[in-house]
Formats: structure tokens, sequence, C-alpha cells
């Protein structure tokens, strides 16, 4: 298998197998029908064209399904693509699931040894009691899923080493800022993207779910804040009401999705926490692709710059 960090332009691939990540149908100038298939594997993506399309493969080609290619790999606007020039959908059960999703530096054990550590620090009875709950009920997908269809994170197990990173960020931001009440700021870095295990539709071609889409994480998870906490009754304390301004709160402007602004310093601290290391994650696999003395394509994400890899 050649995985797709290995492709370059002018290379042949014959009979490869790659994971399509999503598909969108078009058409060309003359009304005939044409596909372009996002395909993955644990390497990175890439966008591919299929001009000549069958009613069959129009039917059969769909996100979260295996294809065997064959076509070219091309550059268009200085980026790489592939021009397709037949496509096969294969059944998935006989290949091994590793080589075409991305997983977390940390394994499952290593992730939940450090979640642990962290629940343990947190002293008040009834800020621990709604994090521990909150966490049972998400159990079984809490080490699987990804933070995001795209961008940052957006890899098996990429939602919990996200929460991770961002707790020993915030454990060694805090021994500078005694001032910072941990038991806040622990817990809402915990909970703050759980949500999105009920916006996302899973690991393989990850796609909005349709609660996803019309509620959203921050509302999803407040309301089992909300929910959980009046289980527990403890639902008028000053306790919760500063969880649920963590989570609300925790994209840090409006227009970035925050029904509120952060009003507490441990609100503030997550929300930076937070883009800290989604932008790092970003820049992560912006750089992996990148040869020394180059600059990357345009980033989206980060306001559409272009970032240099310094020679060494």
């Amino acid at each position: 298998m050649i995985f797709i960090n290995e492709f370059s332009e002018g290379l042949q691939i014959v009979d490869g197998i790659y994971l399509v990540n999503g598909v969108t149908k078009g058409k060309t100038n003359s009304g005939a029908d044409y596909l372009s298939i996002n395909i993955k594997d644990k390497t990175s993506e890439i966008d591919t064209k299929l001009w000549s399309v069958s009613p069959e493969q129009l039917e059969s080609i769909k996100a979260g399904c295996f294809i065997k290619i064959k076509g070219n790999v091309i550059s268009y606007r200085d980026q790489l693509q592939m021009k397709l020039d037949d496509v096969e959908v294969v059944e998935g059960k006989d290949l091994n699931l590793d080589n075409f999703i991305k997983t977390a530096p940390l394994n499952r054990e290593e992730l939940s040894t450090q979640l642990k550590s962290y629940v343990n620090l947190i002293n008040d009875d009834i800020i621990k009691s709604i994090v521990v709950k909150i966490l049972t009920m998400y159990r079984e997908d809490q080490y699987d899923y990804p933070a995001a269809s795209k961008n940052h994170h957006a890899y098996h197990g990429g939602l919990m080493y996200h929460t991770i990173s961002m707790l020993n960020i915030a454990n060694a931001l805090a021994s500078l800022y005694p001032e910072i009440d941990t038991d806040y700021l622990f817990s809402g870095i915990i909970l703050h993207d759980l949500g999105k295990i009920e916006e996302l539709s899973g690991v393989v071609a990850t796609e909005y779910t349709t609660k996803g889409k019309l509620v959203g994480h921050i509302s999803i998870l407040h309301a089992q804040v909300c929910l959980v906490a009046k289980e527990l009754g403890c639902e008028e304390s000053e306790q919760v009401m500063l969880l649920e301004h963590m989570i609300l709160a925790h994209h840090g402007k409006l227009e970035y999705g925050s029904p509120v602004l952060p009003m507490t310093r441990e609100a503030e601290l997550i929300n930076l926490i937070d883009n800290i290391d989604a932008r790092m994650d970003t820049l992560r696999k912006v750089y992996d692709g990148l040869e020394e003395g180059e600059f990357s394509p345009r980033v989206f994400s980060l306001e559409n710059r272009t970032f240099y890899k310094q020679k060494k």
C-alpha cells in the first residue's frame, strides 16, 4: 500500500485501496456526471476526480466505504490531487482499519490513566460528582471519538487526547497563577467538548449528526449538566452555575458559537488553552507534510495564512 503522504506529482496508483472520506456529485458543462471524492488513509487525505461515472458508481460510492482506485497524481493550484481512471467499491471487513484511520499519540489506557488522575484532583464534591456522572454516561465512546470532522484532532481518540493535552497545559499554567481554582479549571476542560460525542457521527467518515447541526455540542453538554445536577439535587448551587458558564463560554466569542463570553478567570483560561491546543494540533498536521525551507498552502482555519518550515 502506498500511503497518501508518499504521493508525488506524476505518481501512478494501480489498485490502491483507500477510505472514502466524502463525496460530492457534480455535472460538467456538457451535463455529464462526475464525482469529487476525498480519500484518506492514516497518514493524510487527498481530493480526487472521477470524470467518467457509471450509474452504479453514482449509487455505490459513499462516505465511509472503501474503494480500489487507478489513477494519476497531479498538481492543481499548487496542491496535489488525483485524476481517477477507475474506481471499484470493495468490502472493508478483511482490511486492517489501522491503515486507514489516524490515531491519537496516546493509547486508550494512557488516556484513561491521565484522565483519572485529573478527576482525582477535583476536591469539590458537587463538581466531582457531576464530572464522574457525565464521564460514566459517555464511557463507551469518549476514548474513540475525534474532536472534529476535519481541522484539529480529527482522528481516532482525538477528543480525549485534546482534553488531556488541555489538562496538561492547564496544570502547568495553574502553577504560575495560584489564584486559579483548579476544581473549575480541570472540570471545565474535562466536560467542555463531550457533547461532540452526540454532535459527530463517529470515527469513520466523520460528519455532523442532525442533532449536531441543529443543537451543537455546547448546548448538548450544557443540557446534560443541567439534567445530571437535577438528578443529584444540586441544580441550584453556584458550582453548577459556574460549570454551565464554562461550557457555554468556552469558544470565547459570540461569533464563534458561545452564547456568552467568559466572565470568570477559569472560563477565560479554558478558552485560551482550547485555542492553543487546537491551533498547535492543526499546525502539527501542516508541518508533517512540509519539506524544510517550504511554505505550506494557506490554512483556512488559521486565518488563511501560510506557514514556513525552517531549515535545520
